[in-house]
């Protein structure tokens, strides 16, 4: 019977179709089936993190390696970081280079264009580079107004019906340096979100780090791998790479990840980080899905006697099918040991992992699949005790305004929502 109708088909039809289907096959798998494999074998460490061997393993398993003379300021919610960002581009006597993967329409897209459109317009060379998803202006009137004054701007993967097939990959990187000399990175998007102090629903919490020293330098070539992708023109000389003399007693690096850049760089270096833990394990995140070889990790770690907070958004969330996922996960983590917290006064964006009070990793990356596997991320790991209490001091501070979910809330949730969270739970791999 299907033989006999596929006869009334015209040959070129069912040749346009095959190919249809094979294109459709082709899309699927690029952007949802991995072609690398991931790790799957425990990591197992006989040192922590005060072992100078973490230094040297960490830093050359995943590079740049680790390097002395950095001073890192910790700027919270947008009253903060804003304003400190602005005042660094009006500044800028040679070069801005920005690569974001939120620009959204509003009052604070709107400065920001006007500082770097001012600086362009008095010689400055300014790069911007924005995701062609995650921006929402890529064809409005302040990316033509940045053109028009001189700002170089690049789209990073551009979401075209001819080029489907990297859609899934996406700059979520968040990078910031003026001068080669200051940076900026964290979890902050150029949106009104973000603005204020994280005083009502309307206005997110989130950290931004202002970074001067060495370390700058690897911040600047995180920014030149994608902008080289996108433009390919490689910016160098004095206005990007200054000769960068110590400022400060920070150690630490920029680390970088990106699909094409080796398997599973991101996911290995939380990896390698919790099982180097051996007193104590905070993680804030605004998107927690850990995968099964990462919760196993952690249990182990709980199980040697190491203490786990875990602090991300409650019910004020931009994803609510994320939420639901992450819980469908938590199980082992509780029966373990660990301990979950909700922040509830408004969305919590921060990325922030703490591993002992002294290795503070803080950047872009989310706890879930799609930054371990699928975005381009960049996320500043600082080695340092003074800095790592201070970290602590602030997300012990976000604790406070948190509601503790319990073990028992956890398994007393409704059949309905534990089947809402398994079934969002099995979408994961997308998250």
């Amino acid at each position: 019977m299907l033989i006999r109708r596929l006869r009334k088909f015209h040959p070129l039809t069912l040749l346009g179709a095959g190919a249809a289907a094979g294109a459709v096959g082709a899309l699927f798998a690029r952007n949802f089936i991995p072609n690398e494999k991931k790790i799957s074998h425990k990591i197992e460490l006989p040192y922590g993190v005060g072992d100078p061997q973490f230094d040297r393993s960490l830093g050359q398993l995943l590079g740049p390696p680790l390097v002395d003379g950095n001073q890192v300021r910790a700027l919270q919610n947008g009253d903060e970081i804003f304003p400190a960002m602005i005042a660094a581009i009006r500044e800028a006597k040679h070069s801005v280079t920005l690569e974001s993967f939120i620009y959204w329409h509003g009052e604070i897209a709107e400065q920001f264009s006007q500082a770097l459109c001012e600086r362009a317009r008095d010689g400055v060379h300014v790069h911007v580079l924005l995701d062609g998803l995650g921006c929402n202006c890529i064809r409005g009137e302040l990316v033509r107004n940045m053109q028009a004054a001189g700002v170089e701007v690049q789209i990073y993967n551009i979401v075209e019906f001819y080029d489907l097939d990297r859609i899934n990959n996406r700059t979520h990187r968040k990078l910031m340096v003026v001068d080669g000399r200051i940076g900026f990175t964290g979890g902050v998007g150029i949106a009104d979100e973000w603005n204020g102090h994280a005083q009502s629903p309307a206005h997110w919490r989130d950290m931004h780090f202002q970074v001067e020293g060495p370390v700058v330098a690897q911040m600047q070539s995180a920014f030149m791998d994608n902008w080289m992708k996108m433009a390919a023109v490689v910016l160098h000389g004095d206005a990007y790479f200054p000769p960068l003399a110590p400022v400060g007693t920070q150690r630490g690096h920029l680390f970088k990840s990106a699909p094409h850049e080796g398997s599973d760089s991101l996911r290995l270096m939380f990896l390698f980080s919790i099982a180097a833990a051996r007193e104590s394990i905070r993680i804030a995140n605004a998107y927690f899905m850990p995968d099964d070889l990462t919760i196993q990790t952690m249990i182990e770690a709980l199980e040697r006697g190491v203490k786990i907070d875990l602090l991300m958004p409650g019910d004020h969330i931009d994803k609510q099918y994320v939420r639901d996922a992450s819980r469908a996960r938590w199980g082992g983590l509780f029966a373990a040991g660990a301990r979950f917290y909700e922040y509830d006064s408004t969305m919590y964006h921060a990325k922030l992992m703490i591993i002992d009070g002294r290795w503070t990793s803080m950047g872009s990356a989310n706890f879930d699949n799609r930054s371990f596997r699928l975005n381009d991320e960049a996320n500043l790991n600082i080695l340092d005790e003074r800095f790592g209490a201070e970290q602590v001091a602030v997300f012990e501070a976000d604790k406070a305004r948190c509601d503790e979910v319990t073990f028992a809330e956890w398994r007393g949730r409704s059949r309905m929502q534990k089947i809402i969270d398994g079934a969002a739970s099995l979408l994961r791999s997308q998250m």
